[in-house]
């Protein structure tokens, strides 16, 4: 059996989804489990239960500092260990993205997969195009961002899940690989131009500010995250492109624009300034 973890989340969710689309016997874990689901809270170590796991998809537990992150992961995988899974696939963080705010949570989370003694597939994954499109903030009839002309090679979300469903239905295939999934290069004057719609460029400066004090539900961790994201777009690390995903998929990878303009549309010119954090990493 292939368990997913965080299978209420939109990664998680695509994922056993795309594995169903599969006819591949899946489940998913959750901190709030739905029908047939598996409870599987990362917080509670001793309740922990993997038992008849033989493939289990590691969904990064983001929305915490690191040291609650890894600690998350690290119990994880001690029930794994446990309790007889023969396989992880953990969903990771772009090669490119280890310079982001985020990314030592990840690669300290490779390192104990590594050394688990579990066969294990690390997927590398790109930041989601509906993350890119998300962040770029309606200002009257335009867009603003710290973006200025860098590019991000965004991956859609749905990819991604079909990449992880991929992996898991045949895990043996990709034993001990780390996989770089990105997309292609998008920028936000590219997404403007598809909304029809000006892109104005701000100091990163002026973006930690409006981060700090015009966005209301931001945990403490998340401006400094979402900052690093913006300066590596705006100086170039975050746009090299892999053929990874595509042989992964045995197809062309779905167009981020489309999914990075959709996600910007769906705030709307008069949703004022905002900046959604999405899923940690991908």
């Amino acid at each position: 059996m292939i368990l997913v973890t965080g299978a209420n989340g939109n990664l998680g969710s695509a994922t056993l989804t795309a594995l169903r689309a599969r006819g591949v016997a899946a489940t998913g874990g959750s901190r709030t489990p739905g029908g047939g689901m598996r409870r599987l809270d990362f917080d509670d170590r001793a309740g922990l239960d993997l038992t008849g796991v033989s493939t289990l998809v590691l969904i990064s537990a983001g929305y915490a500092e690191d040291d609650h992150v890894v600690g998350r992961h690290a119990a994880v995988l001690d029930a794994a260990v446990r309790d007889g899974v023969r396989h992880v696939v953990y969903t990771s963080l772009t090669t490119a993205g280890d310079h982001l705010g985020f990314a030592l949570a990840h690669r300290a989370t490779e390192r104990l997969v590594r050394a688990s003694g579990l066969p294990w597939t690390i997927l590398r994954n790109g930041l989601y195009a509906e993350l890119f499109g998300s962040l770029l903030m309606w200002a009257g009839s335009g867009v603003e961002s710290a973006f200025g002309g860098g590019a991000l090679a965004a991956v859609a979300r749905a990819d991604l899940a079909d990449a992880a469903a991929v992996v898991a239905a045949d895990p043996a295939r990709y034993d001990g690989r780390v996989l770089d999934l990105v997309g292609t290069p998008v920028t936000a004057d590219r997404v403007a131009g598809r909304l029809g719609v000006p892109h104005r460029t701000i100091g990163l400066g002026e973006y930690r500010r409006r981060l700090l004090d015009e966005t209301p539900g931001l945990l403490p961790f998340q401006p400094p995250m979402l900052v690093s994201i913006a300066t590596g777009i705006r100086h170039g690390f975050l746009d090299g492109t892999s053929p990874d995903l595509a042989d992964l998929l045995g197809r062309p990878v779905r167009d981020p624009l489309a999914a990075a303009v959709a996600a910007a549309s769906a705030t709307g010119p008069d949703a004022g300034r905002h900046a959604h954090t999405g899923e940690e990493g991908a």
